[in-house]
Formats: C-alpha cells, sequence, structure tokens
C-alpha cells in the first residue's frame, strides 16, 4: 500500500471518529471507554507486528479512536457549563473580536480574565468598542438557548468558545487594552476601508463591494440578502472556501492571461489570497477559507487537481484538531471543505467530458463554460448541506452564478485598485470607484430580477440527514463510474 493511501486511509479514519461523536450527541461517553479500546488494539498490533495490513487496520482504529476521544472531550467540556448560570457576575474581561452590529443592539465577545471561556454580550448600540478592551462586566449569565430543534444555537455558540450570554449587561471601561498590537491595527484597517467603500459608493452597491473585498453581508440591505438567498449566490459574500476557490480559479486564469508562467501565477494568486484574508480581519473562517484557496492553486500549479484529495483531507484534520465542533457545528467549514473537494473531483470529470463540445470555440464561450463548471462542481458536494442547513433549493442557481460570476472578479479587481489609490490620489480612487459601481449595479440588478421569479426557490421542510446520505453515496458511485469510463487522464491530471 502506498505511503498517500495509507495517509487518506488515516485522516478519514481521525475524522470518522470525530463525526461519530459529533452527530451522536448528546450522547456522550465517558473517556475511559475511548481508552480502553487502545487495550486490545494494541495488543493486536503487538502480536502482528509483521502484518502490514494488520497495522495499517491497527493504526486506523487507533486514528478513528483519537478523533472520537478528542470530539468527546469538547462536547464534555461544553455540558460541563449547561446548567450553570452565574447571576451575580461581576470581573475585568477582555473584548476578543470585532464587535459586531446588529438591528438595536450589538453583539460583544469578552473573555474574563484568567478563564478560557467567552461570553457573549448583547450591548448598547451607542457604546463604541474595540477589540482588546479590558471591560468591567456586571450582570446575569444565562446558558444559551436553543429556539427550535433544527439549529443548536448553543453548541453553534461553543463551537466559537463562547459559553454564556449576557442580555442586560452593565459595561463599565477601565482604561486598559491587552489585545495583540499587530491584530488590533488589522482591525482598524479592515474599519478604515469600510468607511473609505461607504463614502465611495451608494447603497446597496457599497454593501456588495464591501462583501466582495472583506467578506460578509452585513451592510446589505435585507431585502437584498434576501434576493442573494433565493437564487443561490449569498457564497459570493459570504467568507467560505466556495467564493475563494472561485476567486482563487480566477486569479490564476488572469496571471497566465497577462503572460505570467504557470509558477508565477501561483504567487501572483496565493498573494491576492493573502490580501482578501488580511482584508477580511483575519476571522478564522477566512483564514479556513484562505487555506482551501492555496490548496486549489497548489494543485492547479502543479497539474495536480484531481490528485490533491490528501492535502484537503490534512488541511481539515489539522482544522478540526484544533476545534472538533467545527465538523458539525459550522456549516462555512462544511460547505469549505465541501466545495474545495467538489472543484478537486469533479471539475476534472466535467471538464474532460465537455472537452469535445468546445473544440474550436472562442475564449468568451471558454470563459462561460469555465465558471459553469467551477460552480456546478462546487454545488455538486454542497447541495445537500444546504437543503438539510437551511431548507431551501435555489432553481436558478446555475443559471445566475453563470452571469454574474464572470465579472466578479473584475468587480473586485476595480474595487481593490480604487482603495489602494484612494490612499494615494483620491480623486483617481473615485473614478475607479464609479467604475466599479457599473458592474456592481449589473450584479445586484441580476440577482434581483432572478429572485423576484415564482419558482426561483423551493422551501424544503426537513430534509432528513440519511437524503444527505444518500446524495454523497450516489455522488461516490458517479464518480467511481466516470472514471472507470474516462478515456484518457484530464488535463488537471499528472
Amino acid at each position: 500500500m502506498s505511503k498517500s493511501k495509507a495517509f487518506r486511509i488515516f485522516s478519514i479514519s481521525f475524522i470518522s471518529g470525530i463525526a461519530l461523536v459529533s452527530f451522536c450527541y448528546p450522547f456522550v461517553l465517558d473517556s475511559f471507554y475511548f481508552f480502553s479500546l487502545l487495550i486490545p488494539v494494541s495488543i493486536g498490533m503487538i502480536v502482528f507486528y509483521e502484518n502490514k495490513k494488520v497495522m495499517i487496520a491497527g493504526l486506523a482504529i487507533l486514528m478513528f479512536i483519537s478523533g472520537g476521544w478528542l470530539a468527546n472531550r469538547k462536547i464534555a467540556e461544553a455540558d460541563s457549563f449547561k446548567n450553570n448560570p452565574q447571576s451575580g457576575f461581576s470581573r475585568e474581561a477582555e473584548v476578543v473580536s470585532d464587535p459586531v452590529m446588529k438591528d438595536g443592539y450589538q453583539d460583544v465577545v469578552v473573555r474574563p480574565i484568567g478563564e478560557s471561556y467567552g461570553i457573549l454580550l448583547r450591548a448598547s448600540p451607542y457604546q463604541e468598542f474595540s477589540y482588546g478592551e479590558v471591560l468591567n462586566v456586571s450582570g446575569a449569565l444565562e446558558v444559551p438557548k436553543n429556539m427550535d430543534d433544527k439549529f443548536d444555537y448553543r453548541m453553534y455558540l461553543v463551537k466559537e468558545g463562547i459559553f454564556y450570554v449576557s442580555k442586560k449587561p452593565d459595561i463599565r471601561k477601565t482604561g486598559k487594552n491587552d489585545g495583540s498590537k499587530i491584530f488590533f491595527w488589522i482591525l482598524e484597517f479592515k474599519k478604515l476601508v469600510q468607511r473609505k467603500i461607504a463614502s465611495s459608493l451608494p447603497v446597496p452597491e457599497s454593501g456588495l463591494l464591501e462583501g466582495l473585498i472583506i467578506g460578509g453581508s452585513a451592510s446589505l440591505p435585507k431585502s437584498v440578502q434576501e434576493d442573494f438567498s433565493r437564487t443561490g449566490t449569498t457564497h459570493i459574500v459570504a467568507v467560505s472556501g466556495y467564493n475563494v476557490t472561485i476567486v482563487a480559479e480566477y486569479l490564476m486564469m488572469l496571471g497566465i492571461a497577462v503572460g505570467l508562467w504557470r509558477r508565477q501565477s501561483f504567487w501572483f494568486a496565493t498573494f491576492g489570497i493573502a490580501v482578501f484574508v488580511f482584508m477580511c480581519g483575519l476571522p478564522a473562517s477566512a483564514v479556513r477559507a484562505g487555506v482551501m484557496g492555496v490548496l486549489i492553486l497548489w494543485a492547479m500549479k502543479n497539474g495536480r487537481l484531481a490528485n490533491s484529495g490528501n492535502a484537503i483531507l490534512f488541511a481539515a484534520s489539522v482544522m478540526l484538531i484544533r476545534n472538533p465542533l467545527l465538523l458539525r457545528y459550522d456549516a462555512g467549514f462544511q460547505l469549505s471543505f465541501l466545495a474545495t473537494a467538489g472543484v478537486i473531483y469533479f471539475y476534472p470529470l466535467v471538464e474532460r467530458y465537455s472537452r469535445p463540445f468546445m473544440e474550436g470555440k472562442g475564449a468568451v464561450w471558454k470563459v462561460l463554460f469555465e465558471t459553469l463548471a467551477l460552480t456546478f462542481s462546487a454545488q455538486m458536494l454542497v447541495l445537500p448541506i444546504l437543503m438539510y442547513s437551511f431548507g431551501s433549493l435555489s432553481i436558478i442557481s446555475l443559471l445566475v452564478n453563470l452571469l454574474i460570476l464572470p465579472i466578479i472578479s473584475f468587480s473586485m479587481m476595480l474595487g481593490f485598485f480604487a482603495i489602494s489609490i484612494s490612499f494615494i490620489f483620491h480623486p483617481v480612487a473615485m473614478l475607479l470607484f464609479w467604475l466599479a459601481y457599473i458592474p456592481l449595479r449589473y450584479e445586484i440588478a441580476v440577482v434581483g430580477f432572478f429572485s423576484g421569479l415564482k419558482y426561483a426557490s423551493i422551501e424544503i421542510a426537513d430534509f432528513p440527514w440519511w437524503g444527505v446520505a444518500v446524495w454523497y453515496i450516489m455522488l461516490f458511485g458517479l464518480f467511481k463510474a466516470a472514471k472507470i469510463m474516462m478515456p484518457e487522464k484530464s488535463i488537471y491530471e499528472s
């Protein structure tokens, strides 16, 4: 057995152990049961140490146990806070992330000095807080409550290290700041970029450009957010592996188009992704998305797109070692991982089988095909998660993506140059901002038009978990059949 295949088996075993415990929650085992499995497995490996198959099977079981124990420990820690509200909390706490404005209040995440858990404060929108500030916080701490059976809000917060919510806290500033100076200035730079965009473009175009450059849809009006949701284009303004994968592909093609070699295009696109993650303020979601995007670029640079699954498994395993709760309770992680896997495994198949139909076609048709193929390949894997987690299916998603994705990279490029030049010469920057307004206006108009169609989106109530399983089993069978029938290797395979 090759080292590559053995690594794949061990990674899948580790992730499977995490999945078993995560999706069996709230049933949590005592750690004793995990350690008790080590004894028979270790004895078997010692007795049959010369048998490679037994050793690989034993190591795979150990990886499975490790993943299960890691997830079990994290969930058990969360449950230790479950029935332990604090009515008389009063102590100093540090702001650990950038506050987020909501309707009528702002969310401020703090961590008590000397503790490892976080608290979500529902603060007044008129108070101003910043990362690293030390505050005097007093008030009752509640354990987060789930509003419905479909979404586990408590575990969603626990995944971020937040164990309590305080809805009416008394907050007083101490004048101290214990945060990282580097991260503080990164967040300040992000706020400066937001102000430049907001002052240079009207709403909703300013909100769309902010989502494209920085990530997030908070600056878009609610009606426009709903339009993006109904047309299956929310990924455009979300910090996920989906949009970073698309951006990475376009940056790679742009580098090659301007005369760079493949290796040079890789570094050009990697720099572009790094800038994107930096401008987002380095949140965990953006870092994860950036890692997935760089892995895609690395695979394309080496002509090994269809053989880079191990790199994705490695990245996912490292992220899950740090936080095993991501696998079940972070839709962004799920979509990033699955969208990247879709591009890696299905895009080469789509490209290969459609190549005869694209021969002799012009550059415009090839760009449209690339857009459609990338979107289709990613959505093949993310669609069941979207139906299960969000209960909706966009019928026109592929068409709308085809109409706007080729323009998205152009909008981002103009917006990025406009922001950069605004620090040097504002009049030229304003010209670029208004040039960016044209494609931004087009994208919003297309999304708004198709969102208004009667059957743009179908509500799917209670899409079952076994439906998700059946979908992926069918996709796996389709992938294997297509690989067997493929007459020759794709240009993306080594």
